[in-house]
């Protein structure tokens, strides 16, 4: 198994011996002792999973994990923290942690976890391209052109515009939406759907004039 994982622990020789061990694995990794640039890293590359100590300077990790999810980041997070009480856990996983494991821990433990969690939300894009109107999405690189102009588009934006591609003749409803792109329909708000669909519409249609994907009042959006 391969991936690309996302390191914040400030404790700098304990976030080595992490990068050491997943390495070892055969997995990809960044690490950082603070979140100053880790929302952009996550918004920019294909990273698969976050492992997020609690105690940071600066910020909250959990409070970290709680905005980017509100801002549409879907990444998989591990809360790796000495905060192990039971009410820290279950506000981990409130705030939109996928596992959490508590200090001090096993590093075969960690490994195992970081495995499951992986196996667990992985989400495999067979390999094509898919078109629609004068939009192009091509599944093996997960990038977006319009009229043949490339446009930057996240992780996020990418998948909930080929939900809208392969559903073209059908309303989708935000619960609809939370539940096959953003994969979880309880943790997370309609504005987060409103939110995420306006930066697609900027992207691929900023001027307006092709209004791909229309809202349908009281029931949710529906590609044109």
């Amino acid at each position: 198994m391969s991936a690309n994982i996302v390191i914040v622990e400030d404790e700098e020789d304990l976030l080595e011996l992490i990068e050491y061990n997943l390495t070892k694995e055969g997995f990809e990794t960044i690490g950082f002792l603070n979140t100053k640039t880790v929302a952009q890293i996550l918004e920019e590359e294909e990273i698969d999973l976050l492992i997020m100590d609690r105690n940071l300077p600066g910020v909250e990790g959990s409070e970290f994990v709680a905005k980017l999810r509100e801002d549409g980041i879907l990444t998989p997070v591990i809360f790796l923290s000495a905060k192990n009480s039971d009410s820290d856990i279950e506000e981990g996983f409130e705030r939109g942690g996928d596992d959490y494991i508590t200090k001090p821990f096993n590093m075969k433990e960690l490994i195992l976890r970081v495995k499951s969690v992986l196996k667990r939300t992985s989400k495999k894009l067979s390999e094509g391209k898919i078109a629609y109107r004068d939009l192009l999405l091509d599944k093996s690189t997960r990038s977006v052109s319009v009229d043949g102009r490339d446009i930057d588009v996240t992780k996020l934006e990418f998948d909930l515009l080929y939900e809208f591609i392969i559903n073209k003749n059908s309303v989708l409803d935000r619960d609809y939406l939370l539940e096959n792109v953003w994969r979880d329909a309880e943790n997370y708000q309609y504005r987060t759907v409103n939110v995420a669909i306006n930066r697609l519409k900027e992207k691929i249609d900023p001027d307006k004039s092709k209004e791909y994907i229309q809202s349908v009042r009281g029931i949710g959006y529906k590609l044109c």
